[in-house]
């Protein structure tokens, strides 16, 4: 890999549930962009390529796949239009944009992508610490709030959010932080909130909760539907109360589906077998992750709009799913 130091993920899956095959084979390699350690992009990625590892059959070969720690949806969008790495999880919206070459990829399409099938959905958190007395969207004024890197899917989400509102970026101070560094910068009261969209519960929310008084900003009325206009890719959810310690009522917020992609010149055969593979063992990820259980073959082609790989295309349509 050019641009990232493959990582064997730690987590481990039961290998009674898993069945790991016995027999050397020759292998197949293949690498999974995630995002940070403290998202939901990386855990459950690392279950995926376990369980792609141990369960997907290609004549004559083994598959052995990893999870690579990045810097999540933009940065995953670009390593597959490079070629650098096999597949990769990105948000249905940023999938999109990088197909077409719009928002942040304009004037560089990544036409080379392909969709292998849709995953669960990522839940736009704004947590605010206790003390910064930011109840809404609008208390953000004069605050410091994180939105990760630039030019990334939190940083253009931040952004809509603040036009849809009336604002601009020099309303707030903005912090480019990771969700792990964010969570960190709100413990110790050096940020006021963090733009965090990922699975829920998301892990570095959850340490932080339990140490911490944190809100989670709801995100919903008149400026909220207008940004859905522009942005069709953000249904309303509600973050259930309990989600985090001491959030103990709803709060309505906005989700997006993550996507699993590849790109155009994946071999049909290994693309079959691992999306094969995962839909057809997603109770046992189910029973290894929180999110796993969100992820099925009913909701497979669901935010999918860009063309799908052929090998994809192929088990979708056994499946009945497709004509």
């Amino acid at each position: 890999m050019k641009t990232l130091t493959k990582t064997l993920c730690a987590l481990t899956l039961s290998a009674v549930a898993l069945g790991a095959p016995a027999v050397a084979q020759e292998r197949v390699f293949v690498g999974i962009a995630t995002g940070g350690t403290g998202g939901t992009y990386y855990p459950l990625g690392g279950m995926l390529a376990q369980l792609i590892s141990n369960t997907a059959e290609l004549e004559g070969k083994r598959i052995s796949a990893t999870a690579e720690t990045g810097n999540a949806s933009v940065a995953n969008a670009g390593l597959l239009a490079q070629g650098e790495i096999e597949t990769a999880f990105i948000a249905a919206d940023i999938l999109d944009a990088a197909y077409r070459g719009a928002n942040q990829f304009e004037g560089n399409a990544a036409e080379n992508i392909r969709a292998l099938g849709s995953l669960y959905p990522e839940t736009v958190q704004l947590v605010a610490r206790a003390g910064a007395n930011v109840t809404s969207f609008a208390d953000m004024a004069g605050k410091s709030v994180s939105s990760g890197s630039p030019g990334s899917g939190q940083w253009q989400l931040l952004g809509d959010l603040l036009e849809a509102h009336g604002m601009t970026r020099e309303d707030v101070s903005e912090d480019y932080s990771s969700f792990a560094q964010s969570a960190d910068k709100l413990r110790d009261g050096n940020l006021d909130a963090s733009l965090i969209t990922a699975g829920i519960p998301t892990a570095s929310i959850t340490e932080l909760a339990n140490g911490h008084d944190i809100t989670v900003v709801p995100l919903s009325g008149d400026e909220i539907a207008a940004l859905q206009e522009v942005q069709p890719y953000y249904a309303s959810v509600t973050l259930p109360a309990g989600t985090y310690r001491g959030i103990d009522a709803d709060v309505e917020t906005l989700a997006v589906r993550a996507i699993w992609a590849t790109h155009a010149d994946l071999d049909d055969d290994l693309a079959y077998a691992m999306v094969k593979a995962l839909y057809e063992n997603t109770d046992t990820l189910a029973q290894v992750h929180v999110m796993g259980g969100q992820i099925s073959l009913e909701t497979a082609l669901e935010s999918v709009s860009v063309p799908l790989h052929p090998g994809a295309e192929r088990f979708y349509r056994e499946m009945g799913l497709i004509d």
